[in-house]
């Protein structure tokens, strides 16, 4: 039987995964203080309800936050880092959901605006899943 690692053990070992987990983080967390801050504004741009970009834009903020206390921690879970991919992961399929679905009236710029964060968001999960890999 083999041992998996539960924990990435060195900075070294961890500098993809920990940049991925930083960017994740950056771009989560700007675009939950956006949605927050802007929720009417950007609503009507994109063709969004502000009652959805609040609890979204939260949601990003605390995940954001998650993601920065992850990626400077002395040891990286593994398992912990799973579950960031498999919010991403959902993220990505919900984007897909509310594109297919027509949850929303999307104007243009939010049809473009939900594709964007859908690639950029497998993007990351991409580059932690790579990360992962080299470490262990």
């Amino acid at each position: 039987m083999t041992a998996v690692a539960s924990t990435v053990k060195t900075a070294a070992d961890a500098k993809l995964l920990r940049f991925a987990l930083k960017q994740d983080a950056m771009g989560s967390g700007a675009n939950g203080v956006v949605y927050v801050v802007a929720a009417a504004t950007f609503g009507g741009m994109f063709g969004l309800p502000a009652a959805f970009l609040y609890p979204t834009g939260a949601f990003l903020v605390v995940f954001a936050a998650a993601l920065f206390l992850l990626a400077s921690r002395t040891t990286v879970s593994r398992a912990a880092v799973g579950v960031v991919m498999a919010v991403n992961i959902a993220w990505v399929a919900a984007s897909a959901e509310l594109l297919l679905a027509g949850w929303f009236p999307l104007t243009g710029l939010g049809t473009a605006l939900v594709i964007a964060q859908a690639v950029v968001v497998a993007g990351f999960t991409g580059l932690q899943f790579a990360g992962l890999r080299r470490t262990g």
